[in-house]
């Protein structure tokens, strides 16, 4: 399956300033994904898409190419990732190139591992899902059987419809979230539905040690920890 790896990484982080080029442990936060991705074997081309030269710059120096630069735009903070995914295959396919999926790998997670991106490319090809993510597991006090909505009213209801939640936490069915690290979606499922998810979704679990997400500061210095005595 021709696969294209994309790193969406702009220049206009509020939550961590400039983050994508941030030194964290000796290296700019874009590298840690950057060269995973180069090492997965199941990427055909890795691309970085960004609108800041600078950023460009530092990517193209940790091998990454940069085919196009993203309008400004598509660099917004409401800017959902489904349009820098469609901006990119349709620049290629301007280009004459064209994939069958993209993988979307976000800078945010320094921490994963090139055979996590080539275990949900294969699970994409083996179980013919729409899309693979990564997942992790939600702790029994947050399964959508116990969590309550509350509406204006102040009426409580549960997340999952039912009428009464499950008295007992062995019988509750297991549940995940979407840890943010691996998105891989079918051109099809890009196209067609305007999605990057489908109605056929596969998860794949990541192991906590290897997920991350910063957004703060304050998961910065929590991840720089982290990342500390990986190389103790």
């Amino acid at each position: 399956m021709k696969v294209l790896g994309l790193i969406p990484a702009r220049g206009g982080s509020k939550g961590v300033p400039r983050k994508n080029i941030r030194f964290l442990n000796g290296k700019p936060l874009l590298a840690y994904t950057a060269e995973t991705a180069l090492k997965a074997r199941n990427l055909t081309r890795v691309i970085l898409s960004t609108e800041d030269e600078e950023i460009a710059e530092v990517g193209r120096k940790l091998g990454l190419e940069v085919p196009f630069m993203r309008p400004s735009e598509l660099a917004q903070d409401s800017t959902p990732s489904f349009s820098v995914v469609l901006h990119s295959l349709l620049t290629l396919q301007a280009q004459n190139e064209n994939y069958e999926a993209v993988c979307l790998l976000q800078p945010t997670n320094p921490l994963r591992r090139a055979a996590d991106i080539d275990a949900c490319v294969d699970l994409l090809i083996r179980s013919k899902a729409d899309s693979v993510i990564s997942i992790l597991p939600v702790p029994h006090e947050y399964n959508p059987k116990w969590v309550f909505w509350q509406s204006a009213d102040k009426k409580m209801r549960l997340a999952s419809g039912d009428e009464e939640p499950i008295a007992r936490r062995q019988d509750l069915p297991p549940a995940f979230h979407r840890d943010g690290s691996i998105y891989v979606a079918r051109r099809e499922t890009i196209f067609n539905r305007q999605s990057l998810y489908g109605s056929h979704v596969q998860g794949y679990e990541m192991k906590p040690e290897f997920s991350a997400n910063i957004d703060t500061e304050d998961d910065w210095r929590a991840v720089e920890k982290r990342i500390s005595r990986f190389d103790d």
